[in-house]
């Protein structure tokens, strides 16, 4: 049984208190029935009949793979948040330079995934506001998403191609709350998005927030020297950085 909130040494974060239950792959289907379902009607009124129609096997089968209702639906929203958080880590994954790392991880962070997985992530934070072994989870899935903007922006900073003078942890925080904010008129597929025009604009936001000239791949003088002492550096920006600061 899992009885905490923090990672379990394999870089997943278990839900605190949730019990996994046997069988095998016709249980994980009817999970990814779950999500489906949960996507589409919402935490509160997704129920155990309407996974059942979607998975095509009857309600003592979903009671016997996740015992609650509110179990299954929880580990629904774990495993599709949990999937998202990988698929991020991967994508800066071989890159070296850092820059392009940081332009990787917002190119994912800003993908055309399926709306789902937007729902998906909606639905996770309204239901942690309502149950705190959910928030545990959250908290623990946050953390994993910033983790590899965190190692970019430090590892840019340590070689001196990122020259700014913010903490890591406020650059990672905004770029993360913007990617985040993006979720909303996505999902609601509000007319004025333009995913060419904002991916510019965030681009450039992370460049300036880095001092790196996002046209040339070069760090810029303005921010002036990194600051000593921060233990977690910052954030870079935009498109092929080769990496190398500019002298005055």
């Amino acid at each position: 049984m899992m009885t905490d909130g923090v990672e379990d040494g394999t870089g997943r974060v278990p839900v605190p208190g949730r019990r996994r239950r046997a069988g095998g792959a016709r249980r994980q289907r009817a999970l990814e029935a779950a999500a489906r379902v949960l996507a589409e009607r919402g935490y509160e009124r997704t129920r155990f009949s309407d996974v059942a129609k979607e998975a095509g096997v009857a309600v003592s089968t979903l009671q016997t793979y996740f015992g609650a209702r509110e179990d299954m639906v929880i580990e629904a929203l774990y495993s599709s948040t949990e999937a998202e958080a990988a698929a991020l880590e991967a994508a800066a994954a071989g890159l070296e330079d850092p820059w392009q790392r940081v332009v990787a991880l917002l190119d994912r962070g800003m993908a055309p995934v399926p709306t789902q997985v937007w729902r998906m992530l909606l639905e996770c934070w309204h239901a942690s506001a309502h149950d705190p072994e959910l928030a545990a989870h959250s908290a623990g899935l946050q953390e994993r998403y910033r983790r590899p903007f965190v190692g970019a922006v430090d590892d840019g900073v340590a070689r001196g191609v990122f020259r700014t003078r913010w903490p890591t942890t406020h650059i990672v925080t905004s770029l993360v709350a913007i990617l985040d904010g993006l979720i909303i008129p996505r999902v609601l597929d509000h007319s004025y998005f333009d995913h060419a025009g904002v991916r510019d604009v965030i681009i450039a936001q992370a460049a300036a927030l880095l001092g790196v000239d996002e046209t040339a791949g070069h760090a810029a003088d303005a921010a002036g020297p990194p600051a000593e002492g921060r233990g977690s550096a910052e954030v870079g920006g935009t498109a092929p950085a080769r990496g190398t600061p500019t002298t005055s």
